[in-house]
């Protein structure tokens, strides 16, 4: 990955909790419970997932950088949801958790040298994984829920 995309994408990643707070912003306990017409989560439900992505990030981040070849492990989105009685929470100890996570892991990036970048670990669904690798996810992971959110809640 060249430097000006790596720029751009923690750029992106920076910007994430606002684009989702801006997502969120006015929302009724109506709109977010509001049922996705396409069987997925609700705004509710998508906020939740966000800080449990993000913490779990967070560690896996860590992991790339401080342990040589880590082990990084899936896990079953939809079981966090149900187990962790996403539909049924406050949101606002979800949002500073994204928030929380997202702001100490993009000061460390800040340190990051090339070589950093290239730290490497094993995903147990998706193979050899690098902090490059999870960057590009992590990136656009809230810009992608903040759609889906606005997407939900104009549904009628």
């Amino acid at each position: 990955m060249d430097q000006a995309t790596r720029a751009r994408l923690i750029e992106s990643y920076g910007a994430g909790c606002e684009v989702v707070a801006a997502a969120l912003d006015g929302l009724t306990d109506r709109q977010l419970d509001r049922p996705d017409p396409d069987g997925g989560w609700t705004a509710r439900q998508v906020t939740h997932h966000l800080a449990d992505s993000e913490m779990t990030s967070a560690i896996r981040f860590r992991l790339l950088l401080c342990e040589d070849n880590p082990q990084i492990h899936g896990y079953d989105e939809a079981d966090f949801a149900r187990r962790l009685f996403y539909a049924q929470r406050s949101m606002a100890p979800a949002l500073a958790a994204l928030k929380a996570a997202r702001d100490t892991t993009a000061q460390i990036i800040e340190h990051l040298s090339d070589s950093d970048w290239q730290r490497t670990g094993y995903h147990s669904e998706s193979g050899i994984y690098s902090l490059e690798d999870w960057l590009e996810i992590y990136a656009s992971h809230c810009h992608e829920h903040a759609d889906q959110i606005r997407r939900v809640v104009a549904t009628t």
